[in-house]
């Protein structure tokens, strides 16, 4: 599904992404893990196509197309989907309107018909309780004064909506208690833990890993995958550390 190779990245002329090499197929669940400035967000970003982050080297795959030469919209219409760390307030505009308008656009750009704002309400609903998040929270405006778990709870009913192929959920759990920890690994479960999606989960914490127990976990350093195994790599993190472990 996904095939980066060779990928390298800078911001401000600051190379970050050294030859980074990783392959996503479907129905797998990958962790990325690795120490603060790692270039995991990077990642994520290029990935996502954020402004500002230049690829120099290297190419990534994904559905069959060439990622890099997408923009950022025409990657979200392919089924990629980006959960960010710090998920940031839009004022002036209602979750349900921008979650709606976010689905219609997509179905249009794969030429489908719109949702009716009938059908799409039962779907938010559906979605919504599958993340504990009342319904009344997504008729606020997006993330303005939202805790830190409401946000992230809020992007996971974004992502049961929208429904994509694949994932890229950056520190989906940074912020979040214990309770919200498992409802957020749940719900992650239950949307991406399917034949035909894949899921790309940027951590630095075991913990979440107890709830969305991945396939294959990668130790990021210095731009690169240094070190790549099944589920007992992270225990072997959180036991020893990156440096012993990557060494």
């Amino acid at each position: 599904m996904l095939q980066i190779d060779n990928l390298t990245a800078e911001i401000d002329g600051k190379t970050i992404l050294n030859g980074l090499t990783l392959t996503v197929n479907a129905g797998e669940i990958h962790a990325i893990m690795g120490p603060n400035g790692a270039g995991k967000s990077t990642l994520a970003y290029v990935l996502g196509g954020r402004p500002g982050y230049k690829v120099t080297g290297g190419s990534v795959t994904f559905q069959g197309k060439d990622l890099l030469d997408l923009e950022a919209h025409e990657r979200a219409a392919l089924g990629l989907f980006l959960g960010f760390q710090y998920p940031v307030e839009i004022p002036g505009v209602s979750n349900v309107q921008f979650l709606r308008e976010a689905l219609n656009s997509q179905r249009k750009a794969r030429g489908e018909d719109p949702l009716s704002g009938a059908d799409f309400l039962k779907l938010a609903r559906e979605k919504a309780g599958l993340l504990k998040l009342d319904m009344d929270m997504l008729k606020r405006q997006v993330n303005v004064g939202f805790s830190g778990g409401e946000k992230k709870r809020a992007e996971m009913v974004q992502m049961g909506i929208l429904q994509p192929a694949f994932a890229v959920l950056d520190e989906t759990d940074s912020g979040l208690d214990i309770d919200a920890l498992r409802i957020v690994g749940d719900g992650i479960n239950r949307i991406m833990r399917r034949p035909d999606k894949a899921v790309l989960l940027i951590t630095h914490y075991q913990r979440l890993l107890d709830v969305v127990k991945p396939d294959f976990v990668h130790v990021l350093a210095k731009g690169r995958i240094v070190k790549s195994g099944g589920p007992e790599l992270a225990l072997e993190l959180e036991e020893e550390g990156y440096e012993a472990v990557a060494a």
